[in-house]
């Protein structure tokens, strides 16, 4: 296949509905990602779910595998057997004939897994190319067991930042400007990250970089472009220094009833 006829993202969807819709332990399938946030661009893969029968994952992965390599051979292929929730399985490929962003990250569900990426606040409005069974619908977000959660977030920030990020500071001293550096940007500036996020778009407290630009006001992203880009020592000093500021006012400033009207309480 020449680069004037790669592989598209509706082909592949395409086909994968038409070898999928008539098998009777798959469920439903639909794609999230930024296709759910209306995000689509010439560089984004795909993030597609298939809900399927507890006892039929493996059956599932080798059917969609049979029906990519009837597009394409499958250039590479990785694995994620142990995800964050239970009854999720999920697994990388790249296609040959396909662009090298054209990623399919797909997520093989079970029935009975409780999380099944659909709450609309949290996971945008997907895409559901076919649904056959009505027990897979949109969920209604547990708001307080969600401010729960995030109040448990706000503090575990705090005590980590209290507890390690000095830790920046006693390798600049050592003169150990890689450890540092690491820390730094590890530590420091991914803790500010989260305490930014419950700020100002806690819906999403624990996206971590995703979206950010979309998330973030400008202001706040340029800022934090210019705390990333460090030049030498001197500039990891100062910003370093800038960081744990914006830190520190950022945990001030975060509001429990700002963050209940951004959520929608």
């Amino acid at each position: 296949m020449t680069d004037k006829a790669k592989l598209t993202r509706k082909q592949i969807i395409e086909a994968l509905v038409e070898a999928l819709k008539r098998v009777d332990y798959v469920h439903a399938f639909y794609e999230g990602g930024a296709a759910a946030f209306n995000r689509v661009d010439e560089w984004s893969d795909l993030d597609l779910y298939l809900v399927v029968d507890d006892e039929k994952v493996n059956e599932t992965f080798l059917a969609v595998e049979k029906t990519l390599k009837s597009l394409s051979r499958i250039k590479q292929k990785i694995d994620l057997p142990q995800t964050a929730w239970s009854g999720v399985s999920q697994a990388f490929y790249r296609l040959e004939d396909a662009n090298e962003y054209l990623i399919i990250d797909l997520c093989v569900l079970k029935l009975i897994s409780s999380e099944k990426f659909l709450e609309p606040k949290i996971h945008g409005k997907v895409a559901f190319y076919f649904n056959k069974s009505d027990k897979i619908k949109p969920p209604q977000l547990d708001k307080d067991a969600f401010i729960r959660k995030l109040h448990e977030k706000f503090e575990r920030l705090q005590a980590r930042f209290d507890m390690f990020n000095n830790f920046v500071q006693k390798e600049i001293n050592r003169g150990h400007l890689l450890e540092a550096i690491d820390l730094y940007y590890g530590l420091t500036l991914a803790t500010l990250v989260e305490a930014l996020r419950i700020k100002h778009n806690p819906i999403h407290y624990n996206f971590k970089m995703q979206y950010i630009h979309h998330e973030l006001p400008s202001e706040v992203i340029k800022k934090l472009e210019h705390l990333y880009f460090v030049k030498d020592a001197k500039d990891l000093q100062e910003k370093y220094r800038e960081a744990i500021k914006w830190f520190n006012k950022t945990m001030q400033e975060i509001n429990q009833k700002e963050i209940e009207r951004l959520i929608g309480t």
